[in-house]
């Protein structure tokens, strides 16, 4: 156990348009090398084709898509007696919308379109609709949790 002082959670200040902390949380996750108003261009233009797409509000898809991939449990490696178990473990709240924010991302970036923003409205409208790359990701680590369910009392 660490010695030091428990670091204390900074507080994100919300985003201009939609006064959103998660949208915040999501923009600086999806920026690369600091360029910030370039990932708040991405998102708003994908927010924007997600309303022509669907006729909902973009943010509204985007907070479904969110709720959607979040994960409930993930396994994680402990070595008993010589041997490396896969144990199911609970997921933290903040944890869970961070794994599902980075695979919504990541999902997005493997994707065909020609644009990042294409890219992204479109995996967060499957996302929506429970379907898609990021949806799956979330089922397998469900999935290899239920597996290993046998070596859940060796959570700590």
């Amino acid at each position: 156990m660490s010695r030091r002082n428990k670091a204390v959670k900074r507080v994100v200040p919300p985003d201009p348009r939609y006064d959103s902390q998660t949208v915040s949380k999501f923009v600086s996750n999806l920026m690369t090398e600091g360029k910030k108003s370039l990932a708040e261009g991405i998102f708003y233009k994908a927010m924007d084709m997600i309303e022509e797409r669907t006729g909902q509000p973009g943010v509204a898809v985007f907070k479904q898509a969110v709720n959607n991939v979040k994960p409930a449990v993930e396994v994680k490696s402990r070595r008993v007696g010589g041997a490396s178990l896969q144990v199911p473990v609970e997921v933290r709240p903040e944890r869970r919308t961070a794994l599902a924010m980075r695979w919504l991302i990541s999902y997005s970036r493997d994707r065909g379109e020609k644009t990042m923003a294409e890219r992204l409205a479109a995996e967060l409208v499957l996302a929506s609709k429970g379907e898609g790359n990021a949806i799956k990701k979330k089922e397998d680590t469900h999935r290899m949790a239920e597996a290993n369910r046998a070596f859940a009392h060796y959570r700590w």
